[in-house]
């Protein structure tokens, strides 16, 4: 990263997709829809072919999964989802992807409590790829199962891992790292690289980090210095 490329908090990006949507006039789901196919890119741009097994939260972040999930699936790849929540909990732009991905045929296997470690073990092993779509960055407090028994087995994994937005665990503003907190091998940043991102503890999470754009109109960017 350069000095000069800019960062921002949490309320910041909040403030972007808020705009977006109530001032332009984009959907949600668009926005939505445009970090997920993002990511799907950034993984095929790598060579990807799979198997990948997506890891999904029950916020947006996990919405954002399902969107990757189902562009994989289109270009190809031998995809799996895990869901870490009650599905029918999930709502919003979230809910709607997660039935799309359901209606597509794509398996999805749903763990509303901790599994044995030894299951999510067997699930994550065959995989080229883990993506982390577990927690964003509303996340906050202690990560409570059955979250913190995924993030500890995509840890001890060994598999490469994109994260979604930020590392599942870390905190976007201070950078500090929770326990657990997943090491990712590629963030996938939506928007700008999170004033978190700076802190020296989180290096140990993010590897590489790529800002992804989710579609929000370049005069909105440039008020936050973006564009």
């Amino acid at each position: 990263m350069t000095k000069f490329e800019p960062t921002l908090t949490t309320s910041q990006v909040r403030e972007i997709d808020r705009r977006a949507i109530e001032e332009y006039g984009l959907p949600g789901i668009a926005l939505m829809e445009n970090a997920g196919r993002g990511c799907a890119e950034l993984l095929l741009a790598r060579g990807v072919h799979g198997p990948v097994v997506v890891c999904c939260g029950p916020g947006n972040n996990g919405g954002d999964g399902f969107v990757i999930a189902r562009h994989l699936d289109v270009a190809g790849c031998d995809v799996r989802v895990l869901l870490f929540a009650d599905p029918e909990r999930l709502g919003g732009d979230a809910a709607v992807n997660a039935r799309v991905v359901r209606q597509s045929g794509l398996t999805v296997e749903t763990f509303q409590a901790a599994p044995p470690p030894e299951m999510l073990e067997g699930l994550l092993q065959p995989a080229a790829w883990i993506v982390d779509a577990l927690l964003g960055t509303g996340s906050r407090g202690e990560v409570r199962e059955p979250l913190r028994s995924a993030i500890a087995a995509i840890n001890r994994s060994g598999r490469r891992v994109l994260a979604v937005d930020l590392p599942s665990g870390l905190d976007a503003d201070t950078g500090v790292p929770g326990d657990p907190c997943v090491r990712a091998d590629v963030t996938a940043t939506f928007v700008a690289r999170k004033r978190g991102f700076e802190a020296p503890a989180a290096q140990t999470c993010l590897g590489e980090v790529v800002v992804v754009g989710i579609g929000a109109p370049r005069r909105l960017l440039a008020e936050f210095g973006l564009a």
